[in-house]
């Protein structure tokens, strides 16, 4: 089984919510997560972080730190997914390939759809969220 790494973006916000987005594309179109993609030759996992938010939301982000390792068997792939706590720094999240976009609560992580391995991660959040 093939093995993909990804890192993801916990945006959150100073009214403590995070920033989730549901997929447009591909075989889980329409699943909720959280934004990132993939790490290319010669990046590391932030530096990956960065270009991806800034190609699919023309957006900059602050990683602020490493939350989780999220690792996740698919029915094609393994996935092991780094997950970072960031913030906003600058431009205007404008969704380039995702279908739509939410800023959630902790008590309202649970209304979307999550896809499995970014579902791993919302207890986790919650509690941080309310700290």
């Amino acid at each position: 089984m093939k093995t993909i790494t990804v890192s993801a973006a916990i945006i959150h916000d100073n009214e403590g919510r995070i920033f989730a987005t549901q997929r447009g594309y591909g075989e889980m179109q329409g699943g909720w997560e959280f934004p990132g993609g993939k790490i290319e030759a010669g990046e590391t996992p932030e530096e990956a972080l960065k270009r991806e938010i800034s190609e699919e939301l023309d957006t900059i982000i602050s990683v602020e730190k490493l939350i989780d390792t999220v690792e996740w068997d698919y029915p094609t792939f393994h996935l092991t997914m780094h997950c970072y706590w960031c913030s906003l720094a600058g431009g205007s999240l404008t969704l380039k390939e995702h279908k739509a976009a939410k800023w959630l609560s902790a008590n309202e992580l649970d209304s979307v759809n999550w896809l499995p391995a970014d579902k791993c991660l919302i207890e986790r959040l919650k509690t941080i969220m309310k700290q």
